[in-house]
């Protein structure tokens, strides 16, 4: 019988299992920078504030001037966010701040609660600015949910890779973000991640393959762990059945998963995991457990502001130079090429 269990349509936000929330890829092709670094083209016709239509291949989503997420409040989850291309600058209540991008991922743990913003800086101002990142939501157990918020910076240059060469020589890169891989070991996830926890079997792997190459990727540890494969370009033969682009591929996480790429090659977003089996209550930006935490998640937001928002405006952005870095909230400053050994990977939030 085949691995294969299930195949579902991609949309814009993909569908996923527990404890994985949603994922969303975010691909905005968009034009020059202006002095303020947003899109040097009109923005009338647009729904500014919650523009989320794609015209002409680019989106504002909530941002007025930059393209972006500008100030917003979570508590209960985390978010992991892979960035592939452009650029994404991060502030937070925690007085924390950094801009990172091309192979970069931040995950950021939530916990009682956190008020950050997301924005995408335009900074050429005479080329093609094309932004493209991975945010995925992924759920805390009960007893984390209230822990201090946290964010650890994976510099792409230190995220472990591997590469496999076939028979033929098609070759196959898997880039190792969470969950070892041939003995690969990625960085560590926040303390109070789920995916801290070796028996939660997390991985999040991201698969490039060339045309006609092949690859088998190993089984999964965990007798309930349930594996999504996202074909998001490309398309792919998965144990001999066909998942053309915008697919995702639900698999028997306790098999090897033999794959064939296409003529056209395939990239591939893996979710892997063990569920929570909690209750989930979510409303927008609370995910919980009841109803009765999400009206107190709303009390707390109202009256302390999740620690309160210290900058000037609810979408900053980190000026012209494109260098990659965080500075935590205790003023430690991370750049890409430092050993992530001599940094603490994370500060915890200043008290609420």
């Amino acid at each position: 019988m085949s691995i294969v269990l299930q195949t579902v349509p991609l949309g814009f936000q993909w569908a996923t299992a527990d404890p994985f929330l949603f994922c969303v890829h975010h691909l905005d092709h968009y034009p020059a920078g202006n002095a303020e670094f947003g899109p040097q083209a009109s923005l009338a016709g647009r729904n500014i504030g919650n523009d989320f239509e794609p015209r002409d291949g680019w989106r504002m989503y909530h941002g007025s001037t930059v393209p972006g997420f500008p100030e917003h409040p979570h508590r209960g989850f985390e978010t992991i966010t892979f960035a592939r291309k452009g650029f994404i600058d991060h502030s937070d209540s925690m007085g924390a701040t950094a801009r990172f991008g091309r192979g970069d991922v931040q995950w950021m743990t939530a916990g009682k609660g956190v008020v950050h913003c997301e924005m995408f800086p335009l900074l050429s101002p005479t080329e093609g600015n094309t932004v493209e990142l991975f945010q995925i939501w992924m759920n805390l157990p009960a007893a984390d949910k209230m822990v201090e918020p946290h964010f650890t910076m994976f510099w792409g240059e230190d995220i472990p890779q591997h590469r496999h060469v076939d028979p033929a020589g098609a070759a196959s890169t898997v880039t190792v973000i969470a969950g070892v891989y041939e003995g690969l070991t990625p960085h560590a996830p926040p303390p109070a991640s789920w995916a801290s926890r070796a028996e939660a079997d997390v991985a999040i792997w991201h698969v490039v393959m060339e045309p006609g190459a092949t690859l088998t990727l190993p089984p999964a540890r965990g007798a309930d762990t349930v594996r999504v494969l996202y074909v998001f370009e490309g398309g792919v033969a998965v144990d001999g059945e066909a998942a053309e682009k915008d697919t995702g591929v639900v698999v028997e996480a306790g098999a090897p998963a033999p794959l064939v790429a296409g003529a056209d090659g395939a990239e591939i977003l893996l979710l892997q995991a063990r569920p929570i089996g909690e209750p989930v209550a979510q409303y927008g930006p609370f995910v919980m457990n009841t109803k009765e935490e999400i009206e107190q998640a709303f009390r707390d937001y109202r009256a302390t502001g999740f620690g309160g928002w210290p900058w000037d405006r609810p979408d900053p952005v980190h000026g012209a130079d494109a260098a990659r870095f965080a500075r935590h909230a205790n003023g430690r400053i991370e750049r890409p090429g430092i050993d992530p050994a001599q940094a603490d990977g994370g500060v915890a939030a200043k008290s609420s």
